[in-house]
């Protein structure tokens, strides 16, 4: 009878190709989890900041929001004056069009565009967030739509 064939090199092979493949899904897991996650918070804040100017609470909007850069270009006044002229109402409501998420050097940016829908009007809406650890407003847009 002839000697049993070893298969230690077969398993060997079987235990390195399944290892790659769960360090692949692992780190395709990971930077969906982190992609969906700045895309989710940037998606919030714009939330957040879009019913505070709906409501009309354009002072809580203006301070916990905007970065000191946009408040040097923007006071208070005009965003408020700006917001005002808006005529927003509780019955609008918020689409939005296009969300990026992307790092610029050690900046995260994130980009949303969309539209506040009211009856009889649209706003289109236009902002940018970027900081570090904390996002704040950089760039703001928001007129009627003609």
């Amino acid at each position: 009878m002839p000697p049993a064939n070893s298969r230690k090199g077969l398993w060997i092979v079987v235990g390195i190709v399944a290892g790659v493949l769960l360090l692949v899904a692992v780190g395709v897991l990971l930077l969906v989890n982190l992609v969906g996650g700045a895309t989710r918070q940037a998606g919030d804040l714009a939330d957040s900041f879009t019913q505070l100017v709906i409501a009309g609470d354009t002072n809580k909007a203006y301070n916990d929001y905007m970065d000191p850069s946009l408040k040097e270009q923007l006071s208070r006044e005009e965003f408020d004056s700006g917001v005002k002229s808006l005529q927003l109402d509780p019955s609008c409501t918020t689409a939005y069009d296009d969300l990026k998420v992307s790092n610029e050097g050690d900046n995260n940016i994130a980009d949303i565009a969309g539209l506040i829908k009211c009856p009889g009007k649209d706003i289109e809406l236009v902002y940018r967030f970027a900081g570090k650890d904390e996002l704040k407003m950089v760039t703001i847009r928001l007129r009627p739509k003609a």
